[in-house]
Order: C-alpha cells, then sequence, then structure tokens
C-alpha cells in the first residue's frame, strides 16, 4: 500500500494539532523521500528497512537527527490511526546530538552587505543582526506587531510552532520599519514584505536573499548568532539573551553567544594572579 494518501492524512492531523506550515512542509518532504527511496508498502516497513535507509545517506547528524524525528512521529501517528500494527520507528537509533559552535558575523561583513543592500534586504539584515530575527520571523513582520510602549516601540514576533514573543526595537529600526511599510503599502498591504505566501514574502526568500549578499560560510543564521553574541555582551545576562531569541532551553541559547576572548583572558590572568 502506497504512502502517499497516509502522508496527505498525517498532513491535516498536524495542521489540526497547530503545527507551523515551515514545519508541516518539512516533515512532508522528509518521509515523502523516505517512501521513494524505501519503496516499501507502508505495512510492510520495517526497522530494518528505515534503519538501512538512513544508515545509507551522507548526511550530517543534525540532518539525520530530523529525518529520524519525522519518521518517528509519522509512524507513531500511523499506528494510533490503525493503519498499521506496528511502529517500525519506534526503536530507530538516535544520532548524538550535535554541538555546534558559535559563528557570529563579524561587524565588517555585515555592514558591508548593508552597503551593498536594497531597502527591503537592508530591513531583513537589520531585524536578523540588531534584534535576533530567524528568516521566518522577518518574513511575517506586520505593521500591526510594531506596538508603542512606554520607553518606545517594539516587536510582536511570530516565532517557530506559531509561539509569539516581544522584543524592543530601537528608535532608529522601529522609524525604518514603519516607514517602509508605510511607503511599500500604498497598494494595500501592511506586510513590511509582500510576497506570494499569505501576503507576505517567503521565508527562503528572504534567506536566500540576505545569503547572497553574504560571502560564503555566513548566513541569515549567522547574523541571530551576532546578535546573541552582542547581546550577552552587553552584561552578560544569558536569562535575558533567550528570551529575545525565543529559546525554549538556555542551552540553546549558549550555541549562539560566543564569550569575548578577552573575557576569557582576564579570567585566566585572574587565577595566575
Amino acid at each position: 500500500m502506497t504512502w502517499t494518501p497516509h502522508i496527505a492524512r498525517w498532513t491535516l492531523s498536524m495542521r489540526a494539532a497547530g503545527l507551523s506550515a515551515e514545519t508541516i512542509k518539512l516533515r512532508v518532504y522528509h518521509l515523502e523521500r523516505a517512501a521513494r527511496e524505501v519503496a516499501v508498502p507502508i505495512a510492510e516497513v520495517t526497522d530494518q528497512d528505515l534503519e538501512a535507509w538512513l544508515g545509507s545517506q551522507d548526511w550530517g547528524r543534525a540532518t539525520l537527527r530530523s529525518f529520524r524525528s519525522s519518521l518517528r512521529r509519522f509512524f507513531a501517528w500511523a499506528q494510533r490511526a490503525g493503519i498499521i500494527a506496528v511502529d517500525p520507528a519506534h526503536e530507530l537509533p538516535a544520532p548524538r546530538p550535535v554541538l555546534p559552535r558559535p559563528h557570529p558575523t563579524p561587524e565588517i561583513i555585515w555592514r558591508e552587505a548593508l552597503a551593498r543592500a536594497d531597502d527591503d534586504e537592508r530591513l531583513m539584515i537589520r531585524l536578523a543582526a540588531e534584534v535576533g530575527l530567524r528568516r521566518g520571523e522577518v518574513a511575517r513582520v506586520h505593521e500591526r506587531d510594531v506596538v508603542e510602549d512606554l520607553v518606545g516601540h517594539s516587536l510582536i514576533v511570530h516565532g517557530k510552532g506559531d509561539k509569539e514573543r516581544i522584543v524592543p526595537l530601537s528608535d532608529s529600526l522601529a522609524c525604518a520599519v514603519l516607514r517602509h511599510i508605510r511607503e511599500r503599502g500604498r497598494g494595500g498591504s501592511r506586510w513590511l514584505l509582500p510576497g506570494q505566501v499569505d501576503g507576505h514574502m517567503s521565508a527562503r526568500w528572504v534567506g536566500k536573499r540576505v545569503s547572497r549578499l553574504l560571502p560564503e560560510g555566513w548566513s541569515m543564521h549567522s547574523l541571530r548568532h551576532r546578535f546573541g553574541t552582542a547581546a550577552y555582551a552587553v552584561d552578560g545576562d544569558l536569562l535575558a539573551v533567550q528570551q529575545l531569541l525565543g529559546h525554549a532551553s538556555p542551552a540553546t541559547t549558549q550555541v549562539y553567544v560566543q564569550v569575548p576572548d578577552t573575557a576569557r583572558r582576564r579570567l585566566v590572568e585572574a587565577v595566575a594572579a
């Protein structure tokens, strides 16, 4: 029996659970690829089939973990739905977690990117580098999300898993965002970056446009690392940086924060004194 109708049903289940469109799209891609390449009817898939397929891929650990997660979620759902009797993905081996190092974009690189950027791209870069937004969060900025508070303006950020957080905006950035929306909104759109995805630009296109302005090895995500590192350097408040970046765990935030060499040197010299 083909996997296709069951993947379609699982998609509806994920939508009903409130998962974001990006998460659903990624998981569906994982399952459609697995279905094509495993090439075994869904009721006959075994743990050996899935393990052999994952083991044959030349992927990094992060990609392996992502595919494994999608397989486990799909087959657990299929068992609950009565489509299969036994879950073949339940005991798939877990790759060791990846512990990446902080990778903040250097000041000179992001400043040079700003100089080459057009008006749209300049705001994409600033929102990532100055307030730590992800590409999908930048794509979804709307005029109604810019709110005035007692000390200035803040932005309601629509994050991963449709979680919201509020980040303060500098006066300069708030004015730039509002001015851009009002100039671009003459046709009726109040999105910062109008496009074809529910009225706004796609996250993928935002990331691609920013990456084209940066040298190889740097990306929109490294601009987010730049923000995390710069924010932590102000007063070492990891909890505040975690909240600004929208992380569930401070352990994730630590991956974004590069401790300045001068701080480490001060500690070593203090101990040696």
